[in-house]
């Protein structure tokens, strides 16, 4: 089995074509394309997932409660709840598609230079 294995990846030129299309240097521009856009979509997932993790609205908000804080006009309990993940959402696209420029910047100025 690992013989046919070692001597069907030189036979088999798919997986050259396959390298070709995930590879964001590629020559053909939809291939390049298609990498920015699985590689964008990443990056702002794991943002959000990121912020779900380390900011639980029900616990912030139920901190603030019980220590006496409180949002200005914004009734303590499930509605300070609802507006801290209002304000995370907002907060967390932005800053995602700001990582996700930053992450794509030299992949752009390498493709505009060449």
């Amino acid at each position: 089995i690992i013989q046919w294995l070692s001597s069907s990846s030189e036979q088999w030129a798919g997986w050259a074509i396959i390298m070709d299309f995930f590879n964001p240097f590629s020559q053909i521009w939809y291939h390049a394309l298609f990498y920015y856009i699985i590689y964008t979509s990443l990056i702002v997932f794991f943002a959000y997932f990121y912020t779900a993790i380390q900011f639980n609205p029900a616990e912030l908000a139920e901190n603030l409660k019980k220590y006496g804080g409180f949002i200005p006009g914004i009734r303590p309990g499930s509605h300070t709840k609802e507006y801290i993940e209002k304000v995370l959402n907002r907060i967390t696209l932005p800053g995602a598609m700001f990582l996700a420029g930053l992450a794509l910047a030299p992949y752009i100025i390498i493709k505009f230079l060449d």
